[in-house]
């Protein structure tokens, strides 16, 4: 499963790491991507999403039932 958070959309970037003789090689820099649940009272029901620390942040400030009704718009299946 990839590090995709299902509320931003935030993923992984990539880049170099860049070593002390500076040889530079590949290496991706991953989302803080955490599984949290969260009781929804329009559903009547908890629902568990894959969330970066932006989009939990984003579902304080906006309320849980905001953010459900745009995913249920677009589709996503919760």
């Amino acid at each position: 499963m990839s590090r995709r958070c299902q509320v931003s959309g935030a993923g992984p970037g990539f880049g170099n790491n860049v070593s002390h003789s500076h040889r530079r090689t590949r290496r991706r820099f991953d989302p803080n991507v955490q599984t949290k649940r969260y009781w929804v009272p329009s559903l009547g029901r908890y629902v568990r999403l894959r969330l970066s620390a932006r989009a939990i942040r984003t579902i304080d400030r906006r309320g849980i039932d905001a953010v459900v009704a745009d995913l249920i718009a677009a589709g996503a299946r919760l």
